[in-house]
């Protein structure tokens, strides 16, 4: 599978560099700098991510580009692999910027990374676009050229799960995180949405990145009587947690992980039923956009452009994508690339959009306020797993199975 992700980044290479027909020179070319994790914790995510990026950079060239100056003019996406590491992107956005000499940015994978990314775009004063960064901070830090496009803020992604603990009658919650921006957002904002509920938070401990032996943790965690686990961590930390709660014979009645709403939660076959999640990308979810593809001409954008993925497109790909007709728009309303402009156009747009993945809004800090999550479980269907809508019911495809069955029950 490596091979195969480094021949499409190959591909991707080359495909970035070629200009279309009639175009002369280089200045005729809108830069967006960036950087994408080909190795490293996030190199899922950034992948994913990317793709929707360049499929959006490719839809936008076979139509001519983007209007700027009373001119379509294409757009050519620059990037170096940063490893899944914050000193790497530092570095990487200061060469984008004072080697590559791109117009605009587009965020990194993550909170961590684009915090990182934001102290350099924002000295520049480069606009940096941000589609999957959700950490509070990044916003609060007075930086004036950021925008997060489409990824709600992490103070606002638990509530739907938290809401729906409450609405079956959840009255005691153990919360777990990876020490990260990201997973400690989201316990933080959990625990106390919890609190506001009534919901009695039991634990709220965290662990290193890199654990691999959750064990000891797990049993403190059965120990409260917890009747919901929200274990906030990453795909691979949220696998290894379910193999070893097996093993110990454990489980919650309610069980959040939110990465079980992606794709790769089958990996884990019959061990992964049950457990809740989020999305913003499902068959039956689809908003009446007003920019960009929907999504059901994106998936055939998607399809026709990776026709041998071993991976469907997701919510990070769709919120990459999604940023990338934000960023768009940006540029021709602004009809300039300076980061202040594009800023105010931003703001000028907002409440006015819809993409993909829902209704875009963003307050003066370039914070996202809308993009709202759904809540996701793993059902069982011919033996294998069935991603479902569960809340809210407005949009639900099946009724929760809560409690969760027990390992012996299933």
């Amino acid at each position: 599978m490596k091979s195969k992700w480094f021949m499409f980044l190959a591909v991707l290479t080359v495909c970035a560099f070629l200009l279309t027909p009639g175009q002369a020179k280089a200045e005729d070319v809108i830069k967006i700098g960036l950087t994408i994790s080909t190795t490293g914790s996030y190199t899922f995510a950034s992948s994913q991510g990317f793709k929707g990026v360049s499929l959006w950079a490719d839809y936008v060239n076979e139509h001519g580009g983007l209007m700027l100056k009373g001119k379509k003019v294409p757009v050519k996406l620059i990037y170096y692999d940063d490893r899944s590491d914050k000193e790497t992107v530092v570095k990487l956005y200061e060469k984008l910027i004072n080697e590559d000499k791109v117009d605009v940015c587009f965020a990194p994978f993550g909170s961590t990374l684009t915090g990182a990314a934001a102290a350099i775009t924002e000295k520049y004063g480069k606009m940096h676009v941000i589609w999957s960064a959700a950490s509070d901070a990044i916003y609060e830090q007075g930086h004036k050229y950021i925008v997060s496009a489409t990824e709600t803020p992490v103070s606002l992604m638990p509530k739907p799960e938290i809401d729906h603990m409450a609405s079956l009658g959840v009255k005691k919650l153990a919360v777990i995180y990876v020490d990260e921006p990201f997973p400690a957002g989201l316990a933080k904002y959990a625990k106390s949405l919890a609190e506001a509920q009534g919901i009695e938070v039991t634990i709220n401990e965290k662990f290193s990145k890199g654990t691999k032996d959750f064990s000891i943790l797990l049993q403190k965690v059965r120990m409260t009587g917890a009747d919901a686990f929200y274990a906030s961590a990453y795909l691979d930390d949220q696998k290894i947690m379910i193999r070893q709660m097996k093993e110990a014979n454990l489980m919650f009645p309610y069980v959040y992980m939110v990465y079980s709403g992606m794709p790769q939660w089958a990996d884990l076959g019959e061990d992964g039923f049950y457990i809740f999640g989020h999305t913003l990308y499902h068959e039956t979810l689809n908003w009446k956009v007003n920019a960009g593809l929907s999504r059901e001409a994106f998936e055939k954008e998607f399809n026709k452009k990776f026709p041998k993925s071993e991976n469907p497109p997701d919510f990070q790909t769709s919120l990459a994508y999604g940023a990338g007709v934000l960023l768009g728009m940006f540029i021709e309303k602004a009809n300039s690339l300076d980061g202040a402009a594009l800023k105010e156009a931003a703001l000028q747009l907002s409440k006015k959009v819809t993409v993909m993945t829902g209704p875009y809004e963003i307050d003066a800090g370039g914070k996202q306020l809308q993009m709202p999550f759904i809540v996701t479980q793993i059902h069982k269907e011919g033996g294998k797993q069935k991603m479902v809508l569960v809340y809210p019911k407005e949009v639900a495809t099946a009724k929760a199975i809560y409690p969760t069955p027990g390992w012996g029950k299933r």
